[in-house]
């Protein structure tokens, strides 16, 4: 490398320090300024709470208050990412979010947060995304920009949920799933056999038929209770968000096992037909022989 090759590199990294040290600067006079402003104006727990309990009883976000999927032969089931967002939002002075720290060939760096100002109550979880996707049993390559920031912002969504609810009070959390539960259970004007139906629309977007449905639960959808569409609506949460699969919940049948199955049927089928028609055309040549000989005979 020439000396001035040199000096050009030299002068781009003087360059590239004073940009991220003007980033670190500029975020860290931000920092203070909102420790300040929660500092000057604290919360009121009471306030919070009632605008909390306010949110619960919107039914659109009743609706997607929880999640549920099976693990280890047993159903789990808390606080959906869209709750835990305007919980966060009503108990205020709070700081949250997913941030990309690093951008490699084939992966992204990131981090889920989530701080209380108030109290400097800070919880973080770095993690490491690879740019692919899983469909089918393949797996997808992604070079699409938008298709990476979608990604990585799928998957940081959960552990800002996490973060959210390790800093919110786990009592504040149990108290908004219960308004929630209350608005599906007392609100409801609507016809119970109507919101199913809505609820099996919405499910055949992911490829969930009524027949799964009804066999998951071991009787027909007409005799779905309360308790059904609240336990059908968490599944759909998790569905939606990418928490759990199809095949988590409901029995699912291996297309090439059913198409093997009905190619056999078939060729058994077409082949006592094909032995059929050969014994009859055998016993109609039989016929014939007999016949041309009588008529020589005379």
């Amino acid at each position: 490398m020439s000396d001035f090759e040199m000096g050009l590199q030299k002068k781009k990294n003087v360059s590239d320090n004073m940009a991220v040290q003007t980033m670190v600067g500029r975020y860290m006079q931000e920092v203070q300024g909102m420790v300040f402003m929660a500092k000057q104006f604290p919360r009121n727990q009471y306030d919070s709470w009632e605008k909390i309990k306010e949110s619960c009883k919107r039914k659109t976000l009743a609706e997607s208050a929880q999640y549920e999927y099976p693990r280890g032969g047993e159903k789990v089931s808390g606080p959906s990412i869209r709750l835990a967002e305007v919980i966060a939002q009503c108990w205020g002075n709070m700081s949250h979010g997913v941030v990309e720290l690093e951008q490699k060939l084939g992966e992204s760096l990131a981090m889920a947060f989530a701080w209380d100002l108030e109290t400097n109550t800070r919880v973080e979880k770095i993690f490491t995304v690879k740019h692919e996707r899983k469909a089918r049993g393949s797996i997808t390559k992604l070079s699409d920009p938008r298709d990476i920031y979608e990604l990585v912002a799928n998957m940081g969504a959960r552990r800002q949920r996490a973060c959210i609810l390790a800093v919110i009070p786990k009592d504040i959390t149990d108290a908004a799933v219960e308004e929630c539960e209350k608005t599906l259970k007392g609100d409801n004007k609507e016809p119970i056999g109507d919101r199913i139906k809505k609820m099996l629309d919405k499910f055949k977007e992911y490829g969930v038929t009524r027949e799964m449905v009804e066999k998951r639960a071991g009787y027909k959808v007409e005799l779905f209770t309360e308790k059904d569409v609240l336990s059908l609506g968490k599944i759909y949460n998790s569905l939606k968000d990418g928490i759990g699969k199809r095949e988590d919940y409901f029995d699912v049948d291996k297309p090439s096992q059913a198409t093997n199955s009905d190619l056999g049927k078939e060729f058994e089928q077409h082949k006592n037909e094909q032995e059929k028609t050969n014994e009859e055309q055998g016993s109609l040549n039989f016929d014939q022989g007999g016949a041309t000989d009588g008529t020589n005979k005379k």
